[in-house]
């Protein structure tokens, strides 16, 4: 009877997490949309609600009563089944979120953290070879490579988090300030470029290059599986800005480094060229994964 009501709660708070990122993702797109016009000395979005405060509901509203006849979708089940994968990843990401600031049952959360972002690459493959478009296919592949190169230097990084604070789990950082950029600034930075590549984000955002992929993943997709990828995106984009700022600051600094992640990523948007792909990826593997293997080396004596 316990281990029912157990998770019965851990269904509740996990969809309550849920939830509550949901509506912080509403108003990141709004703020993204709002910034960017003033970066570009013009305004934002501001006739919708109060200064265009219900703007992103009414674009939700819109995608999700759009209509495709359905007798000219060139979509196949594997994109039903991509874009289902990516809503349960960002599920399960949600309810990590719930279980590390809970503390129940969190010994080794951050190497299931590592196993949910293993399998986005899956889901993005999916996406894209289910749609059945060459355009969706070059994009499907290139975000599947790179989430496999962010996994690499995420994974080293998850180990210099283990042995620094001599376990995987997650509650202790979030009641510590224990500032590991101050151990490894290298990694850091390194993690902010991995980042803006696994959440397809400019200047690394290969997934959907307009110049060259049209709209790449989201090619043959409209209404609500559209809106699902939209919205799975930015969420992913809040949830690893909150492990960035948990991994390298902790404590009572969390909470505010995430929201200098999320500017972090709308200034990167507005403000840097994109890099050619081959280049990136050369660099990722031959340097950053190698500079992050040798900074075991800094970490070891700690």
């Amino acid at each position: 009877m316990f281990s029912v009501w157990l998770g019965f709660y851990v269904f509740v708070s996990s969809l309550l997490a849920f939830l509550v990122i949901m509506v912080f993702v509403a108003f990141f797109i709004l703020g993204e949309r709002k910034i960017l016009g003033y970066m570009q000395v013009r305004k934002g979005p501001n006739k919708v609600g109060l200064a265009g405060l219900l703007q992103s509901f009414a674009d939700l509203l819109k995608l999700v009563i759009k209509f495709k006849v359905a007798s000219l979708q060139t979509r196949s089940s594997w994109a039903w089944m991509g874009v289902y994968l990516l809503v349960f990843l960002s599920c399960a990401y949600c309810l990590i979120f719930f279980i590390i600031y809970s503390g129940n049952c969190a010994s080794n959360v951050l190497l299931w953290l590592l196993v949910v972002t293993s399998l986005a690459g899956y889901s993005l493959l999916s996406v894209g070879w289910g749609s059945r478009n060459k355009f969706a296919l070059i994009s499907c592949v290139r975000s599947a490579f790179g989430s496999v190169t962010f996994e690499a230097c995420f994974m080293c990084i998850v180990i210099i988090v283990g042995l620094v604070c001599g376990g995987y789990f997650g509650f202790s950082l979030v009641d510590n300030s224990w500032l590991l950029l101050s151990v490894v600034p290298l990694c850091y930075g390194l993690w902010m470029v991995g980042m803006l590549c696994e959440c397809n984000r400019t200047p690394l955002d290969y997934a959907e290059a307009e110049s060259e992929l049209v709209s790449g993943l989201n090619t043959e997709y409209c209404n609500v599986p559209f809106t699902c990828l939209f919205a799975c995106e930015y969420l992913i984009m809040f949830i690893f800005s909150w492990v960035g700022a948990l991994l390298f600051f902790g404590g009572e600094w969390v909470l505010w480094i995430t929201f200098a992640h999320v500017v972090f990523f709308i200034w990167s948007r507005a403000t840097l060229p994109r890099v050619r792909y081959d280049l990136f990826v050369g660099f990722m593997w031959k340097y950053s994964v190698v500079i992050l293997v040798f900074s075991f080396l800094f970490v070891l004596p700690v």
